[in-house]
């Protein structure tokens, strides 16, 4: 089995094992039990949990840092929020799992706080969410725009939707909270 599956392997499971036990009530050892590996296995791709942890989310990260990127480079207010809520409504669906993980664990919410580069990351969504209307008001909009589209992707009781009626729904929402203009459908000739 090559470096690249077992790591990926780990990574996989680690998810699992975080999303059942925590990221505080998981260790190494429960990780190589999973896998049927040794500790050391573990050890010779990631150090600590805080590293697995890392690698876990690095993928949704490069995916949120492109994404303001492309919300940052568009020329009005309306628009990069418009990007930005249309790509994060697709990220929390994609990433159901992570999400909820990220967002229901204390664990895992301390130890991304230790990453000054993570946090500054989470906190553009907000200011670019925020942007037709900068103030408390309209940064409270956006704050329960972003943590509404994350509790409501990754809720169990929603685990029977499936995904384009979950993004359709969230976007029809967020977009009215927002006061962005419903998205046009295009009708094919």
């Amino acid at each position: 089995m090559s470096e690249a599956n077992t790591r990926e392997r780990l990574l996989n499971a680690a998810l699992r094992l975080f999303a059942m036990h925590s990221f505080a009530g998981t260790s190494l050892q429960m990780i190589a039990d999973h896998l049927g590996v040794t500790k050391a296995a573990v050890y010779h791709h990631f150090r600590t949990r805080d590293d697995i942890l890392t690698a876990v989310v690095q993928p949704a990260l490069l995916e949120l840092r492109e994404l303001i990127d492309k919300a940052e480079a568009q020329r009005t207010p309306s628009a990069r929020m418009d990007v930005l809520l249309t790509g994060f409504v697709d990220m929390a669906v994609r990433h159901r799992k992570l999400i909820a993980m990220i967002g229901m664990d204390p664990g895992v919410n301390h130890a991304l706080g230790t990453h000054p580069d993570i946090v500054e990351l989470f906190g553009k969504p907000l200011s670019l969410l925020a942007g037709n209307e900068p103030s408390p008001g309209g940064e409270i909009n956006a704050s329960l725009v972003l943590s509404g589209i994350a509790c409501t992707a990754s809720s169990p009781l929603l685990t029977h939707v499936d995904d384009d009626t979950l993004r359709e729904q969230l976007l029809t929402s967020c977009r009215r909270l927002l006061g962005l203009r419903p998205r046009r459908l295009t009708v094919a000739p």
